[in-house]
């Protein structure tokens, strides 16, 4: 009896490493569920619900415009943003009388909360970073902003796809 139940409890254990393993490799490199601290992306979303990140799809490719990223905030990298993907490298980007023009081309943002004050001079996104706002452009601490600035690469932690709480809330992302 000793021997079976020595085994038994042998095998737990070794259930018990392999999940937690599996569990630190999926979060460290797979997914990494977030919460949204704050307004700035209202409408699309809401302050305290719930996000899944796909931390490994831009190891495979760079973020493409309108999508919803999180990063390391530059100026405190123990602190995360969430915003939109406005401008790519090579894109140039200009605000004017609260129009968003990327490439000269008006933006049609039907997702944000309201038009976006003040202006932004015309600018190319170098290599290697991305021009993020928030949807909620006159409450969002952004690419505007010197303390964020162009987001480089290396400071994306990954693409936001899914909203899972509250579960009245359930969408994906774009």
């Amino acid at each position: 009896m000793n021997k079976s139940l020595g085994a038994e409890l042998k095998d737990w254990i070794i259930s018990i490493v392999i999940a937690v393993v599996l569990a630190l490799f999926i979060r460290h490199f797979i997914v990494e569920l977030y919460l949204v601290d704050g307004p700035s992306m209202q409408p699309t979303l809401l302050s305290h619900e719930r996000l899944v990140v796909n931390k490994f799809i831009y190891h495979f490719r760079t973020p493409k415009k309108g999508e919803i990223l999180v990063f390391q905030y530059p100026r405190d990298p123990s602190r995360d943003f969430i915003k939109r993907v406005i401008a790519v490298p090579g894109d140039t980007i200009e605000i004017k009388d609260g129009h968003v023009f990327v490439n000269n081309q008006l933006q049609n943002e039907p997702f944000i909360l309201s038009q976006t004050r003040g202006d932004y001079p015309l600018t190319t996104i170098p290599d290697g970073h991305i021009f993020v706002m928030g949807d909620n452009r006159n409450n969002s601490e952004d690419s505007r902003f010197p303390d964020v600035g162009f987001v480089p690469f290396d400071l994306i932690k990954g693409k936001a796809v899914l909203v899972f709480w509250p579960l009245s809330n359930l969408h994906t992302l774009p």
